[in-house]
């Protein structure tokens, strides 16, 4: 299967997101594999925090493949969504008689990667 067969795709990075990754991929779950335009919409619908920087995400990478390849955003579909473990920032929080205990902030990083198919390219789903 070579590159016109597959059709074109194009990312979104996000680095060093303040968030859990168990959080991000409960939302990125709903997303991989629909069109632009519904992720669009599930995203505006859910009420997980994590949607906002999903979303962002999404946007970018569309905004990408509009401006740099000149492609229609309607034709894009979520190929690949993926979250992993970014740093891990790490405080200490001051507690009574000169004692401390550790703050750990995780943080995660998010690739949204498009990918462009005409109307002819694109397969229904198939259920299982």
């Amino acid at each position: 299967m070579n590159n016109k067969d597959r059709g074109v795709e194009i990312y979104a990075l996000g680095k060093h997101i303040r968030m859990s990754i168990d959080k991000a991929r409960r939302v990125i779950d709903h997303i991989r594999g629909l069109p632009y335009i519904d992720t669009l919409m599930i995203l505006a619908m859910m009420p997980y925090r994590a949607c906002s920087d999903i979303f962002k995400l999404v946007y970018s990478a569309a905004a990408n493949a509009s401006h740099n390849l000149g492609l229609n955003k309607i034709d894009l579909i979520i190929r690949k969504a993926e979250v992993n473990r970014g740093i891990i920032r790490k405080k200490l929080k001051l507690r009574a008689r000169g004692h401390s205990y550790p703050i750990k902030r995780t943080t995660c990083y998010i690739i949204i990667v498009l990918e462009y198919r005409s109307k002819d390219q694109i397969r229904p789903k198939k259920d299982g």
